[in-house]
């Protein structure tokens, strides 16, 4: 069987960079552990994903498009189809006094959220600091390794997916009736955020005709 857009996959997935082989992200606790990028508050293991639901890079969710089921994948990917090509735009000259007045001692390397923007800090001379706000790994080329385990068919595997992906429901609560899902949240959530997953779920899961939150 090969994948097609819109298929629920089960998939493991390391992701390298080509120039030094340095793991910066995986499914596997083991490789995290040795990698020395282990999370304490990270879940490990396989992910269900929908193909072409953006939730994966780019490059990544277009190679997968005809792979087969049950096979491992080493794909490289160019900066554009990973997490993009440097900006010079994006470097930005910021008073070192604006960082003071939030407390925060901007320093090399430091990783900040200003203006509702996350950067780095690449310099700071004197009263000004100059911010990255490219991604960290923008103009990098990388290699990921994936396997694809399984796809979903059960519709209920596929929305407690989705709440997973879109919502960060840990372990979420879902009954299914006559196309009509009720789905009990460990939290209440902003209208415009569920009604932003209702229109996912019904585009993503045909099946489904209603969401309805408790």
């Amino acid at each position: 069987m090969v994948l097609r857009t819109g298929d629920f996959v089960e998939l493991e997935y390391t992701g390298r960079l080509k120039e030094d082989g340095s793991v910066f992200d995986t499914t596997s606790k083991d490789i995290a552990v040795k990698s020395g990028i282990f999370n304490e508050k990270s879940a490990y293991g396989p992910v269900i994903i929908t193909l072409g639901g953006k939730h994966l890079l780019q490059g990544l969710d277009k190679a997968l498009e005809g792979k087969e089921m049950g096979k491992a994948y080493t794909m490289e990917l160019e900066p554009e189809n990973a997490f993009g090509k440097k900006d010079a735009k994006l470097l930005k000259l910021i008073a070192t006094a604006k960082f003071k007045k939030q407390g925060i001692n901007p320093m090399p390397g430091l990783r900040i959220t200003i203006d509702g923007l996350m950067g780095t800090v690449k310099t700071v001379t004197g009263g000004r600091t100059i911010v990255d706000f490219n991604h960290p790994l923008s103009g990098r080329v990388v290699v990921y390794e994936v396997k694809v385990l399984r796809t979903i068919t059960d519709v209920n595997e596929k929305l407690s997916a989705l709440l997973k992906l879109e919502l960060y429901e840990a372990d979420p609560k879902v009954d299914l009736a006559e196309g009509v899902a009720s789905v009990k949240l460990s939290e209440k959530l902003p209208a415009e955020i569920t009604d932003n997953f209702k229109a996912s779920a019904l585009k993503l899961i045909p099946e489904i005709k209603e969401v309805k939150f408790e």
